[in-house]
């Protein structure tokens, strides 16, 4: 299972750029993470979505990445598999 051991708070995670491993793009910070509240785990982060034009005007839906295609939490980026044109959920 790859190392994705959280050191600090939810404050130092929205700090962290989250890249795609799947094509190399940077799909954002985080903007809201979701949590198990029986289990107390998070269970997905989110990230906005891409502009609709030129990224000026509007944005589409927010991604929401789950526990399980985030690859590595690293001191300044985490690693993701899925891009965020497709393979992971809409909000």
């Amino acid at each position: 299972m790859p190392d994705k051991n959280i050191v600090g708070n939810t404050r130092d995670l929205k700090l962290k750029e989250v890249i795609s491993v799947i094509d190399g793009k940077r799909m954002g910070h985080i903007t809201d993470i979701e949590i198990d509240v029986d289990t107390g785990r998070l269970t997905a982060i989110v990230v906005p979505g891409m502009g609709k034009f030129l990224g000026l005007f509007g944005r589409n839906e927010d991604v929401v990445i789950p526990w399980d295609k985030i690859n590595k939490i690293g001191m300044d980026v985490i690693l993701v598999e899925g891009t965020s044109l497709g393979g992971l959920k809409h909000e």
